[in-house]
């Protein structure tokens, strides 16, 4: 299964809102992860359409989360990004060429299709049981508790 890119970077931004003490804006976020902020505003906006995110305007706006990190598994982010489409879809496949299966013993999903489904399930439900504060917790349990000190300096134009 291929994401895009975009999913990663919808995921460090939330990781990082989760810390910010007020909105951020997104050429904030754009230059904190060096990535084209045209290319990220249009994620912060797919998170925003999904409900992750909200916007506020003026001289202190930005984005900020919309619920506490806790609530927001990874499988948010991600349907918010790639849309929740299935990633096998079944064509029926053993219905075509010289020998195909008649529509009646195709009532019941293949072997294939029933395990690509379950193998999806089962990343579906690992998604959704790790929260934006379970990602932000392993952010300081692999660099310590000063990284997100610093960021939020960087975050308020202060050195940390």
């Amino acid at each position: 299964m291929r994401m895009s890119a975009g999913v990663e970077w919808a995921v460090h931004c939330c990781v990082v809102l989760s810390q910010a003490e007020g909105p951020v804006p997104a050429t904030r976020l754009a230059e904190f992860h060096g990535v084209s902020r045209t290319y990220l505003a249009k994620h912060l906006q797919q998170l925003a359409r999904a409900g992750l995110v909200a916007s506020t305007e003026g001289r202190v706006g930005g984005y900020r989360l919309t619920r506490p990190a806790a609530d927001i598994a990874l499988l948010d982010v991600v349907v918010a990004i790639e849309g929740s489409d299935t990633a096998f879809q079944c064509t029926e496949i053993r219905q075509n060429g010289p020998l195909p299966a008649s529509p009646r013993n195709c009532r019941k999903a293949c072997g294939i299709a029933r395990a690509m489904w379950a193998a999806e399930q089962a990343w579906r439900d690992s998604l959704a049981g790790v929260t934006i504060a379970d990602l932000a917790a392993g952010v300081t349990a692999d660099t310590g508790p000063q990284t997100f000190v610093a960021l939020r300096g960087w975050l308020a134009g202060t050195p940390a």
